[in-house]
């Protein structure tokens, strides 16, 4: 078996779909379905065997001989979630019970990690599973800090407990591409540009709030997410790789470019209109990201 949780959802579905497509067997898919028109996103795999994440513990409890691998994206992704306490259940509690289960139980463990645990970028966007390193990084929100708390967790019980596990941490960037329609304001920028162009033929964007930047030029490392599925399944068949690994492409590029960009894909021309940003994104605004890997993982990928 091959357990992916937040199957579902906009990388999960897309993670599915290609596992699918090379023919990997014992596809079992964990989420929630809700009223929303998530289903479709797995309406054409062809027989996924299909959790609730209520039931997830029972499951691979019940299964744990015939399980090769668990890829934990499932959880709580919204950046301005304010129950914390549903954040901690969902991101954190549930995370570190499927780590250890797979800790003792000698199973690759593949997880959701974010780039937003860097914060403000201020400790730089390395990929180091160093507690210390770890220790420095300030996230700007409840979500960002649960990610950081479990690279935390698995990076103290590998490096501090000696304990050894088949772990990775994959710490996305911004992720774009097919089946992100659901997640409304979360989806990227570059949907909802699309989806601007398209009916109004105006993309708003946020002024600038940084002398450094000129509106528009605020900047981000924006990743497709069959690449990122991509290196899901490389990390899926190279069990000797352990660690914290960033997915992103290196570049970032401005909102101004992504807005051209999507212009000359489409043919369609639009105005651009400079919006104040709201007042609570403004703590949480990033003018530029980039990743940035240590020398020995480059060796690795």
């Amino acid at each position: 078996m091959i357990i992916v949780t937040g199957a579902t959802g906009f990388i999960g579905s897309n993670l599915l779909a290609e596992l699918e497509l090379r023919q990997y067997k014992g596809l079992v898919a964990v989420d929630s379905f809700g009223g929303e028109d998530k289903w479709r996103n797995i309406s054409k795999r062809i027989f996924p065997y299909l959790v609730s994440p209520q039931d997830i513990d029972s499951f691979i409890e019940s299964n744990v001989q015939k399980i090769k691998a668990i890829i934990h994206l499932g959880g709580i992704s919204s950046t301005t979630e304010n129950n914390v306490d549903s954040i901690v259940e969902n991101n954190i509690k549930l995370t570190i019970r499927l780590y250890e289960f797979c800790k003792n139980n000698h199973i690759r463990f593949i997880y959701a990690s974010s780039a937003s645990t860097y914060g403000d970028g201020g400790k730089g966007y390395i990929d180091s599973d160093d507690i210390e390193y770890l220790n420095q990084l300030s996230p700007l929100n409840p979500y960002a800090w649960s990610k950081n708390y479990v690279d935390k967790y698995i990076s103290y019980d590998r490096y501090v407990n000696k304990n050894k596990s088949l772990s990775v941490g994959l710490k996305f960037f911004n992720v774009y591409g097919p089946n992100e329609y659901h997640k409304g304001l979360q989806a990227s920028v570059i949907f909802h540009f699309f989806l601007q162009m398209l009916q109004n033929n105006t993309v708003n964007l946020f002024k600038s709030n940084c002398a450094d930047f000129k509106d528009g030029q605020q900047k981000r490392d924006f990743v497709y997410v069959r690449d990122c599925v991509d290196v899901i399944i490389w990390m899926l068949e190279h069990q000797e790789i352990i660690g914290l690994f960033n997915v992103g492409t290196g570049c970032a590029s401005s909102f101004l470019e992504v807005v051209e960009s999507i212009k000359r894909a489409c043919h369609i021309e639009c105005k651009i209109h400079y919006i104040d940003m709201p007042e609570k994104l403004k703590k949480q605004m990033i003018y530029s990201d980039t990743i940035q890997t240590i020398q020995v993982k480059k060796t690795h990928l």
